[in-house]
Formats: C-alpha cells, structure tokens, sequence
C-alpha cells in the first residue's frame, strides 16, 4: 500500500525562469489546503547537501506571485551529481521526515529529481521552468512566455534605430538549442530572417535572401538568432560573414542576453505556475511520481520524468512555413 504523503519539500534549480515564485507558492499553499507540511530548499540541490531549509506557510509566500527571479534561490550543484552527495540530500530529507520533493527547473534539474527517486525512492515531481520551452510533454514551460514578450519588446525598440540609420542587426536570443524564442519572437516582432538550429538555413541562403531583401526595397532588416552553445557563437558567425560578402551593409549585433530571464511574469506565466503547483502536490496525493507536470490543449498533463528530459519539443511546421511566407 502506497505511503501517505507527510511532508514535501520544493526547490528551484539551474537557470531561474519568470514564474517560479509563483510555482514555489501555488505549491506551498497547496500542501497546506491538504493539511501538509512544506519545507522550502534553498539554493537548489545544495540547500539540500547543506540542510538549508525552511518551513513555509501560507502567509510565508505572500506577495511573490508578481516577482521574477525565485525566493528560494537557485544554484547549480556538482556535488549533487556524486552518488556521495545525493546521500547527503537524502539524509537531509530524513532529518525532516520529507517524503516528496517538487523541483522547478529545467533538463538538468529534473534529471537529478529522477535519480534521486530512483536511488533512495523520494517521491519527486518537476515542475518545467526553463525560458527555452525545450522539455517534452508541455506546450510551455514557466518563464517562457514573459522571456517572450521582452525579447519581442526588445526587437521592436532596436528596429526603430535600425530604420532611422539603415542598418542591418543580427540580434541573438536565448534558447540553448532551441528556437522556440527565436521563431515565435521573430515572427512577432516581423523579422527578416529567422535562423534556429531546428532548421539549417546555411550563410549561402542567408545571403541570398538579404539579397532579394535589398531589390525588394528594403532598406534595413532584423535578423534573429537563437543562440549557440556559447553567447555570440552563432550571431557574430553569420554576421561576419555577411560583413565579407556584402561589405556596403552597416550591420550590429545586439545579444538580448540574461535581459530575458529577469523582469515580472506575464499573466499567463502566473497562473499556469499557479496550475502546474497545485497540480504537483494533486498528484503527489495521488501517489504519482517521477513526473512532469505539464499543459496541453490547456489541459494539466503528467510525463515520465524519463520521457520529458529525452529530446527538445518540436517545433510547430505550421509557424516554420508561416515565418518563411510572411518574412519576404
């Protein structure tokens, strides 16, 4: 017979998202709607290596539905992926008599939730927060939208110095070998072009279209990027090349960088993390783990943890042709 669920922990991990304060307390207030004591982990996994730990209430997350960044703090652990420290986040949570743990975060950060299961049976949830909407099994992640809104805003300030001086401007977005950013930001801020990995576009076409863009009349054009492995990789790649072949273009590079993690969650990232949390402990009582929360169809959905982390979401076909149709 399964264990009744006693005591659950949550933390957030690796890259912070826009959303995840709002995640921390729909998961707070739910375990305390359920009569369940919550524990809040600083700093990640290592809040859990170091017992850095705190009993929250409901009172206790008042007023951090509208923050950014997260009040737990995050930090990437190496400690946590040695079997030696997973022990220690383990004998952490018997101190406490924790039972289930509730992790926002991304990849990474869910994968060291599974193995932690696996290991010495905590029963984990993840919560998808990640700007990069890359995890399978939701159609967004929390952090993603608002990332979007203020690359877009960001994309349309720059346009307007791109206009009054003639300029072609490569500007790089986040998305660590994803394009979600990059397709549905260029899309929305009406791009030229639009290069993400899912799609190999190569220098030669890219030249070719500014070409055409420069016959058609065109006197200045946006370029989004989505980034590489390293900041400015990709961006500064195409625009030298660029900068060689068609050497009258007066081109920038603007890199939207960590601009896009900070700042007030969207409305839609408050209340799917509001949904996500209270969906995660719902499932915990449910005696589910080793899950991702997720939405579809506007509908709460569960994935193995296994399946979420395998490989990046695709992206739509429908908007790839659309971007390409109304960039001409």
């Amino acid at each position: 017979m399964a264990k009744k669920v006693r005591k659950i922990a949550v933390l957030t991990s690796g890259g912070d998202a826009p959303g995840m304060n709002a995640a921390v307390r729909a998961v707070v207030r739910a375990s305390v709607f359920n009569n369940i004591e919550c524990y809040g982990v600083y700093k990640g996994y290592e809040g859990l290596i170091t017992n850095d730990l705190v009993k929250l209430n409901a009172r206790g997350v008042n007023n951090i539905v509208n923050k950014g960044g997260t009040i737990l703090k995050s930090a990437r652990c190496l400690e946590f992926r040695t079997k030696e420290g997973r022990i220690k986040a383990k004998n952490t949570l018997d101190k406490h008599e924790i039972d289930s743990l509730v992790v926002i975060g991304g990849n990474g950060s869910l994968t060291g939730a599974l193995l932690l299961e696996e290991e010495h049976g905590i029963n984990v949830i993840g919560i998808p927060g990640t700007i990069d909407n890359d995890l399978v099994g939701t159609r967004c992640s929390l952090g993603y939208d608002t990332a979007l809104n203020t690359a877009v805003e960001a994309i349309d300030k720059i346009r307007d110095t791109a206009s009054s001086h003639n300029r072609l401007f490569f500007i790089e977005v986040m998305g660590k070998g994803s394009g979600h950013i990059a397709l549905n930001a260029g899309i929305g801020a009406g791009a030229e072009e639009v290069l993400i990995p899912e799609q190999n576009m190569g220098l030669e076409r890219l030249l070719d279209s500014l070409k055409k863009s420069e016959k058609s009349g065109k006197s200045s054009s946006i370029i989004v990027v989505s980034e590489g492995d390293k900041i400015g990789e990709n961006v500064f790649n195409f625009s030298s090349y660029i900068e060689k072949n068609l050497p009258h273009y007066e081109i920038r590079v603007s890199i939207l960088g960590h601009i896009q993690r900070g700042g007030t969650p969207s409305c839609f990232d408050r209340v799917l993390a509001s949904r996500m949390g209270v969906y995660a402990v719902d499932c915990l009582l449910q005696h589910k783990s080793k899950i991702m929360v997720g939405i579809i169809d506007d509908k709460m959905t569960a994935t193995p943890i296994n399946d979420a982390i395998k490989g990046g979401q695709s992206l739509d076909k429908d908007l790839v042709r659309v971007c390409d149709i109304i960039s001409i």
